[in-house]
């Protein structure tokens, strides 16, 4: 096992290490003022990503090693535009039985095996016939089974690690489920489907044995484009699967992304497409965010750095309110509902909601909290005029 990941890297500022990594990308370039090229390398652990530059004795190594290979380095540890870096000294190239791989792919700190009865509980709760019996013969299937429970949600947007799809689904099926009750003339069986199948085609798209990437039919044609071959590949085993049931599935993938210009050759045209893909953005960008928070952690700053798939920094709750913590960490425990057995009605869903629980003392605190700081911030009577005046 290693003895230094990534996330150690503020402990180890200025000082030599030496450890193991994967190299995530290598690019050789130019300096700026001419002369010898200089190595540009992203080192990846299970903890994170690390930008490293090799500046000396570059043609005795340039050759050496590619990108995916697992290496051996020694350099030092810096800040450089406030972030920390690698100047590599040396790197070897290891042989794939000198490293344990479970150091090097991050992975879901959730119970897989947990996670993946819950989401056959949701599944089994599915009242439709049709579409609950297409999607056990999905998860019947154990090339799809295993895949499914070991592929992340994305390279790096979101979700981002070992068993991230399945926990981004799961999480998915759970908003659902409180949902759903509040809209009842939404179809809940047609949104758990399209939830289920909406990144399968991820299973396909994504490599995940070395490092997080892209497969060559995942360059060409995407997850949408892969799960719909998935999709009609099984429904060739189920001849009576009701055509206008299949339509609807195929409406929910091809556009759970929700714009054009994100990748969906359709806008949702459904209350079904468009709660999943709503449902998926919040997921997607909760999850972000937090791991933007959870990655930034060599900063005494509110914010943290600029994320560009967010398109902004994200504020540190905790940090900003003086160590004070933002929100109760422990999360509840979810149980998949159980399956009643009755036909799929989406007009006998039921329409009411649980009721809400009474704040907690943390959250009371933290709404005081940000009360006291807004009203620190209000402009005074003298003010407001001018104020006005600038936003016109």
């Amino acid at each position: 096992m290693k003895d230094f990941y990534i996330s150690d890297a503020p402990r180890h500022e200025n000082q030599v290490i030496t450890s193991y990594f994967c190299v995530t990308s290598k690019q050789v370039k130019p300096r700026r003022n001419g002369g010898e090229n200089y190595i540009a390398l992203t080192l990846g652990d299970r903890s994170g990503h690390l930008d490293a530059k090799m500046w000396d004795n570059v043609p005795d190594y340039v050759d050496t090693f590619e990108q995916d290979d697992f290496v051996k380095v020694k350099g030092l540890i810096n800040r450089y535009n406030g972030r920390m870096q690698l100047t590599v000294h040396m790197i070897r190239k290891l042989h794939d039985q000198e490293v344990d791989f479970g150091d090097f792919l991050p992975k879901t700190s959730s119970d897989i095996d947990q996670l993946w009865q819950m989401l056959q509980g949701f599944v089994a709760s599915i009242k439709n016939d049709h579409l609950r019996n297409l999607l056990n013969v999905f998860i019947a299937d154990p090339e799809i089974a295993t895949a499914y429970r070991t592929a992340p949600a994305a390279k790096t947007l979101h979700h981002a690690y070992i068993g991230g799809l399945l926990e981004h689904v799961v999480s998915l099926m759970r908003s659902c489920d409180l949902l759903t009750p509040n809209y009842p003339h939404v179809n809940r069986d047609v949104v758990m489907a399209g939830i289920f199948f909406h990144d399968l085609g991820k299973i396909h798209e994504l490599t995940y044995q070395r490092s997080f990437g892209y497969s060559t039919e995942g360059q060409l044609l995407g997850h949408i484009v892969l799960v719909l071959e998935m999709l009609q590949k099984k429904l060739q085993t189920i001849p009576d699967f009701p055509n206008e049931l299949k339509r609807l599935l195929e409406h929910l993938i091809v556009s759970h992304h929700g714009q054009y210009e994100f990748g969906s050759p359709k806008l949702p045209m459904t209350p079904e497409a468009l709660m999943l893909h709503y449902l998926d953005d919040l997921d997607s960008k909760l999850e972000a965010m937090r791991a933007q928070i959870a990655r930034d952690t060599d900063s005494e700053s509110e914010w943290t750095s600029y994320n560009t798939s967010l398109q902004r920094p994200v504020l540190k709750m905790e940090k900003y309110l003086g160590g004070e913590k933002a929100a109760n960490s422990e999360q509840p425990e979810v149980s998949a509902p159980e399956d009643s057995g009755q036909p799929l009605k989406s007009s006998e869903q039921q329409s009411a909601v649980s009721a809400q629980p009474e704040s907690s003392p943390q959250q009371l605190s933290l709404a005081a909290q940000l009360e006291k700081k807004a009203s620190d911030h209000r402009p005074t009577a003298s003010t407001q005029p001018a104020t006005a005046a600038a936003k016109n």
